[in-house]
């Protein structure tokens, strides 16, 4: 059962919607992020990429940005989602950080609520996101608003690598058949050049 035992919240705190204008503000967070995760070598973040996928009018995503007065705390990325069974859309937490001097006062549970309320306004039938398992801190935190593991579910992923090979196979399905094709007309990561 949900508990609201959160600690008070710094004064002057207040979330965001996040605009081009923060395009490198978010790439740092992301890389502040990547380097908790332990996760660096994989992030290939930049504020170019930033501004066309997650701040710009053609975006896949969307951000809000943590503020204490002046100074940048956190952020959390969200995209929607669409549940078969719910017959409803959703909203995926992509994303959540708060910088290590700002943990432990609450603004990581304002960020989840914020997006949650996001996706409340928005009737969506499913708020859902990941956790590391070694995240103890986070599914405590996780764990007192009522959400729950979903230990049935295995996460499953492709890099572009890997996605590239397998769109462009050679098994003559999709693009009219016949052999190895590309999928991407030269614009995926990872292009097949066959």
């Amino acid at each position: 059962m949900p508990t609201d035992s959160s600690p008070s919240l710094p004064e002057g705190l207040r979330i965001e919607a996040a605009g081009l204008q923060h395009a490198e503000l978010l790439c740092t967070l992301i890389r502040e992020l990547a380097e908790f995760e332990h996760l660096s070598d994989e992030c290939q973040v930049t504020p170019e990429a930033l501004r066309e996928h997650l701040l710009g009018e053609g975006r896949s995503a969307e951000a809000v940005l943590a503020w204490v007065g002046e100074e940048p705390v956190g952020f959390a990325v969200y995209y929607k989602t669409f549940s078969t069974f719910v017959a409803k859309p959703g909203l995926y937490l992509e994303d959540l950080f708060v910088r290590e001097a700002h943990r432990g006062r609450g603004i990581g549970r304002a960020l989840l609520k914020e997006v949650g309320r996001i996706a409340h306004r928005a009737n969506a039938g499913r708020y859902e996101w990941t956790v590391l398992n070694w995240n103890q801190k986070a599914r405590r935190l996780y764990s007192s608003i009522g959400a729950k593991e979903m230990s049935d579910w295995l996460i499953l992923r492709m890099e572009a690598e890997d996605l590239a090979s397998f769109a462009c196979d050679g098994s003559g399905h999709g693009a009219g058949g016949g052999g190895h094709r590309c999928t991407c007309g030269g614009k995926g990561q990872g292009h097949c050049k066959q």
